[in-house]
């Protein structure tokens, strides 16, 4: 699934009440809605299916419908203010999840846990809530995007957040996370800018990105330039986002060449007197667990090229976990030279520095 942006969060007065995905009855058990939640404005259904293995590994993937399952999985959005629904199926055997399990005690079945936003017990993804499902069941889970309430303290769920598995393999989802039972969720307040294309990038044991290394990870053609998290592609002048997440339990450093970003909520610079003591960077470390996002606008005082993004440990770039930002010139045409390069000779792109 392309990770263009869609049309239903540009009118975010009234909140977005578009059914993504398609409305399915209810199978299995089905989470309430905690008191003090809203109505779900949205349902959408989620499947997790068996994908082609790739890096010599066995990949699980979620997605809108079963054809479109990806690893990382479609990225969700909500707006502070809003809950939705969402219905995840399992389609993956049992046989398969047996072969994942390393925990005896851990039930057959796949989970959805979310970071950022509120949730009942009964939604949280977890073995000891029950709120798992077992190879073709499914159940529901609701997500609240709280809003602000600064009098009280409360800073809202507005920021770059995950969902992954929490059941396969161990009481912990390891197993699932390393399938590949993870994707990006992006709670945004009803203000925020929107881009042109949001990317995910997704740090791994293995010094992989999104479960896959170098040259795999960058499946860029000139010719047919698709968006997508293995293309990452955009115009000079487009206002791009990305939202990084890091997996497993090695430490990372995200670096992106040719672009910096403000190192605030949302990566620009506010419009005030405390603006100078925003640190602007180019580099973020990003530990186990973690996960932020920002925007940029596209080849801004740098012009199009194949732009660098990797990890700054140097051991873990050199063995894979890296791609290149295509940033095209404002009409759409590719940085000129041939691509991919040849082994040590990169081709540069207008405006980059020799």
């Amino acid at each position: 699934m392309s990770p263009t942006r869609r049309s239903i969060l540009r009118g975010l007065g009234a909140g977005p009440v578009v059914v993504v995905g398609g409305a399915a009855a209810l199978q299995g058990a089905e989470a309430a809605v905690p008191a003090g939640f809203p109505s779900p404005s949205r349902r959408i259904q989620l499947y997790a299916v068996e994908l082609p293995d790739y890096s010599g590994e066995k990949r699980i993937g979620y997605g809108r419908t079963p054809e479109t399952a990806s690893v990382p999985g479609p990225t969700i959005e909500m707006v502070e203010g809003e809950a939705i629904e969402i219905v995840l199926h399992n389609e993956v055997s049992a046989e398969t999840l047996e072969a994942l399990r390393t925990d005896e005690h851990t039930p057959i079945g796949i989970s959805l846990h979310a970071h950022g936003v509120r949730y009942g017990q009964d939604s949280d993804g977890t073995v000891h809530s029950g709120s798992w499902v077992a190879p073709g069941e499914s159940r529901s889970y609701v997500w609240w995007a709280r809003p602000a309430a600064r009098a009280n303290g409360i800073a809202g769920s507005a920021g770059y957040w995950w969902y992954h598995d929490h059941v396969v393999g161990t009481q912990h989802g390891t197993g699932g996370l390393e399938a590949g039972l993870f994707g990006a969720l992006i709670v945004r307040r009803r203000n925020d800018p929107l881009p042109v294309s949001t990317y995910v990038t997704a740090f791994g044991d293995g010094m992989e990105l999104n479960a896959r290394r170098y040259p795999d990870t960058d499946t860029y053609d000139p010719a047919n330039p698709v968006r997508s998290n293995t293309s990452i592609v955009a115009n000079q002048g487009e206002r791009i986002e990305f939202v990084n997440i890091a997996l497993g339990s090695e430490l990372h450093t995200w670096h992106l060449h040719g672009h910096t970003w403000a190192d605030t909520r949302t990566g620009m610079l506010p419009d005030d007197a405390w603006a100078d003591m925003v640190p602007v960077i180019d580099n973020k470390t990003i530990g186990p667990g973690d996960s932020f996002g920002f925007q940029v606008v596209a080849g801004e005082g740098s012009g199009p090229g194949h732009w660098m993004l990797h990890c700054h440990l140097q051991t873990h770039s050199d063995m894979g976990m890296s791609t290149y930002f295509h940033v095209h010139d404002r009409q759409g045409r590719p940085p000129a030279g041939d691509w991919p390069p040849e082994h040590g000779h990169m081709p540069m792109g207008d405006g980059a520095h020799h």
